[in-house]
């Protein structure tokens, strides 16, 4: 068993609301100043930008999962995260089906920016990608898990957007293994109030939108070997 530094909730330059700095280039740049081991870019609704951060990282030495934050029918943020690219991008085509086709307004919500391995944009991303999709979060386990990936509720002591702000509480059928905390000051009263947590693995990531935000590497998670499919067992609790 090693233990790896991560951040696994990281935004690009692709999701609206994330800054125009933050490249595929720049955040492998920046994580390998901050010393992590594994990162993961996970864009809301989208992981059209996973291609070019895998590449950078690679650079660095850094492993890079594919993967992104969805935006579920209840509108309860999950991260999702794959064992390999071409997994990732059949979820894509099939969580964007089934996002609202509300194009975005660039001047209100900013630019959607897709960028190749060369640290080019290469293209947008023409409808809204912050929107509700219509997946339920009572089947994103099973979902994500025929895509060969894993998920976790993202950031769920957030008053907005998270697991128990949306729907008030873990529904007891959740199969989930895995939940983020963004304060792990909240963590004791959390399991307190949500037992279910009590049996999951807590993590804690930046969800960082901005590089200055990604988290250095002062927080480790256990793993039997430093590859994607290492971490994500880690994460289903194997």
């Amino acid at each position: 068993m090693i233990s790896l530094t991560y951040d696994l909730h990281l935004h690009s330059c692709l999701s609206p609301c994330g800054d125009e700095d933050m490249t595929p280039a720049n955040i492998a740049g920046m994580a390998a100043i901050l010393g992590l081991d594994v990162i993961a870019v996970t864009d809301h609704n989208s992981c059209k930008n996973c291609p070019a951060v895998m590449a950078a990282a690679a650079e660095y030495g850094i492993l890079a999962i594919p993967g992104m934050e969805i935006n579920t029918a209840e509108e309860v943020h999950a991260v999702c995260l794959f064992s390999d690219l071409d997994s990732a991008l059949e979820f894509d085509s099939y969580v964007y089906s089934q996002l609202l086709p509300f194009p975005n307004k660039e001047e209100i919500f900013g630019r959607q920016l897709i960028y190749d391995k060369e640290d080019h944009i290469c293209g947008t991303v023409p409808n809204l990608l912050i929107n509700a999709t219509s997946i339920s979060f009572d089947s994103l386990w099973d979902l994500v898990g025929s895509y060969g990936g894993v998920m976790f509720p993202a950031h769920v002591d957030k008053q907005a957007n998270s697991l128990m702000a949306n729907l008030g509480f873990i529904p007891p059928d959740s199969q989930f293994t895995t939940a983020e905390v963004k304060d792990l000051r909240q963590l004791h009263r959390l399991k307190k109030e949500h037992p279910y947590l009590e049996k999951c693995r807590i993590i804690s990531n930046s969800d960082a939108h901005y590089l200055e935000h990604i988290h250095e590497a002062n927080l480790t998670l256990p793993v039997e070997e430093k590859s994607i499919q290492g971490v994500l067992e880690t994460l289903k609790g194997k």
